[in-house]
């Protein structure tokens, strides 16, 4: 039986291609262009490879709050995750994507939330496969029958109530994963507010990986160092797509006591709108 890994380099999968306990999931996806994702897998990606997209199936409809990614409906998800061949415990999941596990790190946090750790992201996503001369393949694989069954772990989520009660306990650390100029307030290309949660510090998701894709793992648990006794780590970004990645490397470095507040700055400003419009 294959055991857990959090992180597989592509040498790996490409031995591991016909393992018949293996599911690979491509999560490619753009916020700028929500076909683009679907349109990359149909032309190209790693042999037997099933998609998963974004805002289809590790989403659920906006609401007017909840922010712009909620989380997807777990009987949905579910079965979603059984036509594809995933049993609960059994099948070990392989994500990847080609924005620096972006998306593929929700999928891994979905899929912890909903019980199931045998979860690993493929170092270097579809471009590095790719550069490395790997096989790839156009053709979409046949539904093969598994059987998931969540087991929500409702303590690794949050709500904005939760993070207006605690935020600014002794204790506890709310890390923004947006980048500087977001935190900052300077710049804001998708929410109609800019700015950030007050009390958050800022840790940019883009800094767990390399441009290339590939995780910088031996510097995980220095990134971490001064907030890794904290009782409580609550982290957001947009809309909690890219917070997963920083939940990841969290998970890298030991440090379990971080939790997702799901609806991230999207949701917090859309309540910043109505007290501006009342």
């Amino acid at each position: 039986m294959i055991q857990p890994q959090l992180i597989v380099s592509p040498a790996w999968l490409a031995e591991h291609l016909e393992d018949p306990n293996i599911v690979i999931v491509d999560c490619r996806f753009s916020l700028a262009n929500p076909q683009l994702g679907q349109q990359q897998y149909q032309e190209s990606h790693i042999p037997g490879a099933f998609y998963l997209d974004l805002d289809q199936d590790l989403s659920s409809q906006i609401q007017k709050h909840g922010g712009r990614h909620p989380l997807p409906n777990p009987e949905k998800l579910s079965k979603k995750l059984s036509e594809i061949g995933i049993t609960s415990e059994q099948t070990l999941v392989v994500a990847y994507d080609d924005s620096r596990l972006a998306f593929a790190s929700r999928l891994w946090w979905l899929l912890r939330y909903f019980g199931h750790k045998k979860i690993a992201l493929l170092d270097g996503g579809f471009s590095q496969w790719k550069n490395s001369n790997y096989p790839i393949s156009s053709n979409i694989p046949t539904t093969k029958l598994g059987q998931f069954t969540p087991e929500i772990q409702s303590e690794m989520l949050v709500n904005i109530e939760t993070v207006k009660a605690r935020k600014d306990l002794p204790g506890v650390v709310l890390i923004d994963s947006r980048e500087p100029e977001r935190y900052l307030g300077k710049t804001e290309p998708i929410d109609p507010i800019a700015g950030c949660i007050p009390g958050a510090v800022n840790y940019p998701w883009q800094e767990v990986t390399e441009t290339t894709g590939f995780v910088k793992i031996n510097e995980q648990s220095q990134r971490w160092e001064n907030i890794k006794d904290s009782e409580e780590i609550i982290v957001y970004c947009g809309s909690g797509v890219t917070a997963c990645v920083n939940l990841f490397s969290l998970e890298l470095a030991g440090i379990d006591q971080a939790k997702l507040y799901g609806g991230s700055w999207s949701d917090w400003c859309s309540y910043l709108i109505e007290e501006q419009k009342s």
